[in-house]
């Protein structure tokens, strides 16, 4: 039988966490491996894209536009493009 190494708890009988080694950190896993998902969601890590992603473009707005959408709070960018997405239906439409 393979002997194992010992491993030392990260904290002393006071709670005080005592300075990690490379042999700890080794063996720490990513973050988005172990936090809940609503945690993640929080710090902004973002899962899988569930539908197909956009194409990032530089566009250049109107500065009425851009405060009007702005003005709406978050979510502006993606209102945008739902305006968008409706002025191609109709253009298809018609």
């Amino acid at each position: 039988m393979a002997s194992r190494k010992r491993v030392r708890p990260l904290t002393d009988a006071k709670g005080e966490v005592r300075e990690l080694t490379l042999a700890d950190m080794k063996q720490f896993k990513p973050a988005r491996e172990v936090l809940p998902s609503n945690v993640l969601k929080k710090l902004g890590v973002r899962g899988p894209q569930k539908t197909p992603t956009k194409t990032l473009v530089s566009l250049r707005l109107s500065p009425e536009v851009l405060a009007h959408y702005k003005s709406t709070g978050p979510g502006w960018q993606t209102r945008i493009d739902q305006t968008l997405k409706r002025a191609v239906s109709r253009d298809r439409r018609g």
